[in-house]
């Protein structure tokens, strides 16, 4: 019953926002990448740096989660979040990566929308985690998730039309297998996104 009355380690929402703000940060540089494949080498290496200073920010988040004696919230919420938050931003990677082994020389409006959606559904991300210190603003918190949660409905509906524009339009195999992978990996990223808001919806209502 102590407990209650003993210091909470508060970093931890420091860090969710600070992975958040790299993620933000990422997306940008994806659409940038997509926009334009010229600057492609400079756009990957950008989400590489991006996505390595967020690995560290996961794996101190790890520590200290080892080292808190007493946390602000449970200790499997606190670590799957930042794991979660952590995938977005290996997404991005692999789609930079994808660019680069699979020789993408152009990509659809559908891959270019999907990654705007992407930037839209990161921006939220680091809205909401920024609301998490406190957790008074329920309304606020969960307004945000329920607009994560649309967005990655509008890149499911992307992602349905730029593959039925593929197989129905594109003559070339190599290129629709290209971007079919594009395209999952990109949709993949709301999908993360999603994860991240339902995970924040559970720890809200479970600490209202």
């Amino acid at each position: 019953m102590f407990a209650r009355f003993m210091p909470k380690e508060a970093r931890f929402f420091d860090m969710f926002v600070a992975h958040a703000d790299l993620c933000k940060q990422g997306s940008r540089e994806l659409v940038a990448l997509l926009a334009n494949l010229k600057d492609a080498d400079v756009r990957i290496k950008n989400i590489e740096t991006l996505e390595k200073k967020a690995d560290k920010i996961t794996h101190d988040t790890v520590d200290l989660l080892h080292k808190s004696f007493i946390t602000p919230l449970d200790r499997d919420q606190i670590h799957t979040l930042i794991t979660t938050m952590d995938d977005i931003l290996d997404l991005m990677e692999d789609v930079g990566q994808c660019i680069t082994l699979y020789d993408v020389r152009s990509v659809t409006p559908d891959a270019c929308a999907l990654a705007e959606i992407g930037v839209q559904c990161c921006d939220r991300i680091f809205m909401v985690v920024s609301l998490m210190h406190d957790l008074t603003d329920t309304e606020s918190i969960m307004k945000i998730c329920g607009e994560i949660d649309r967005l990655e409905s509008d890149a499911d509906r992307v992602m349905r039309r730029g593959m039925g524009r593929l197989f129905r339009d594109e003559a070339d195999t190599r290129q629709l297998i290209k971007m079919k992978a594009v395209y999952e990996m990109l949709e993949e990223i709301t999908d993360r996104c999603e994860d991240v808001a339902n995970l924040i919806e559970g720890i809200v209502l479970e600490n209202a």
